[in-house]
């Protein structure tokens, strides 16, 4: 909005040429989404508190979890907002990219906040059920997988890290492919979410790397010395994932340990499928499971669990799963399992950022 109203001045006031760049308008989305998250953030919590909407705490988890009983949830709804408000005023909304990645952070917030709504306002337990949570997400995934191999030059191929000349066309099962990256990340994102700061910490690295990607994949000159994918447009992406490393800021200064807010189903779904978006229209789908590897070993440690338990009659590999209550269980303090699991996110962020030249 800021870009449409302001860059067309620059004819008679220079100044206003700051607005054709991509650098500028992410610096602002980031300061701009981390304010809403900042200044909104204390009434927000006193609303939730307000309202009752408070975490329920598994009784077979770790025990130090129940002092947290009650804590404000569904805080995503601000990190959703604060996202949708700095894109609409520092992207260029002509902008095909930007409304699909919209489209999808509303509408994955929106199933998310339904399963919230249900569990702490209607005190639902179970809220959605898996079936159809899995459901609706799949649905809008393939939606927006058509909406995305549809768009004018977008390639249809894969693009394997360290393999420079290995991108095979999956034609339209491309749209599925997309689909499952969508879907898959945004559950994998959901299930890390269970101790203070431990999810929006890695989304937070996740989107910034995604941002460097995003800005190198749509300048034309940068793509090709780096020998990747460039796609028309997408460049504009990096404003939008600095909107979401800004929220993810401001979120974490009441989310970071001991939590005053959590961000729930609303907050964990549409990050994730957002990121899983981006990766997938800046060509750095396969990539993802590096940049996110730590959201990836989260999955898996319960995939694994639940097989082998099922398969063993009884037997686990962890003592609980996701990954991060296996630890606790093991004394680890919550607030050491955090940053070790954040400096395991920078780790795997820097590698992916390498593949640039190893190519």
């Amino acid at each position: 909005m800021l870009y449409h109203l302001l860059y067309p001045l620059h004819i008679q006031f220079s100044v206003f040429n700051v607005f054709r760049y991509i650098t500028f308008r992410t610096i602002y989305a980031v300061l701009t989404a981390f304010l809403i998250c900042f200044l909104l953030g204390p009434w927000v919590i006193r609303r939730l508190a307000g309202m009752q909407i408070g975490q329920y705490i598994r009784e077979d988890g770790p025990q130090a979890h129940l002092k947290k009983t009650g804590t404000p949830t569904m805080g995503g709804t601000l990190i959703v907002f604060s996202i949708t408000v700095s894109t609409l005023l520092w992207c260029n909304l002509a902008n095909y990219y930007i409304w699909i990645l919209l489209l999808v952070i509303t509408g994955y917030g929106a199933i998310g906040f339904a399963d919230d709504y249900l569990k702490q306002v209607k005190k639902q337990n179970k809220g959605l059920s898996a079936l159809q949570k899995i459901t609706m997400q799949s649905l809008l995934a393939l939606v927006v997988g058509t909406l995305i191999y549809l768009t004018p030059d977008f390639p249809g191929t894969l693009t394997f890290p360290f393999f420079k000349k290995y991108s095979p066309d999956l034609g339209l099962f491309y749209i599925l492919f997309a689909a499952l990256v969508i879907v898959g990340t945004s559950n994998a994102v959901n299930l890390t979410d269970g101790l203070d700061g431990l999810a929006i910490g890695p989304a937070i690295i996740t989107a910034v790397t995604y941002m460097i990607f995003a800005y190198v994949t749509g300048h034309v000159r940068i793509a090709e010395y780096l020998q990747i994918n460039y796609v028309p447009g997408s460049g504009e992406i990096t404003v939008f994932c600095g909107a979401i490393a800004g929220a993810g800021l401001g979120f974490l200064w009441f989310n970071a340990y001991p939590a005053q807010v959590f961000m729930g189903d609303v907050g964990s779904l549409s990050l994730g499928a957002v990121i899983g978006t981006v990766a997938v229209i800046t060509k750095q789908e396969i990539l993802l499971i590096i940049v996110g590897g730590l959201f990836v070993i989260e999955a898996l440690s319960v995939i694994f669990q639940v097989g082998f338990f099922k398969m063993t009659k009884g037997k686990r590999i962890f003592r609980m799963a996701p990954l991060h209550h296996h630890f606790e269980l093991k004394g680890w303090p919550e607030p050491k399992v955090i940053v070790r699991f954040w400096i395991i996110a920078i780790a795997l962020a820097l590698i992916s950022l390498s593949t640039l030249k190893l190519r």
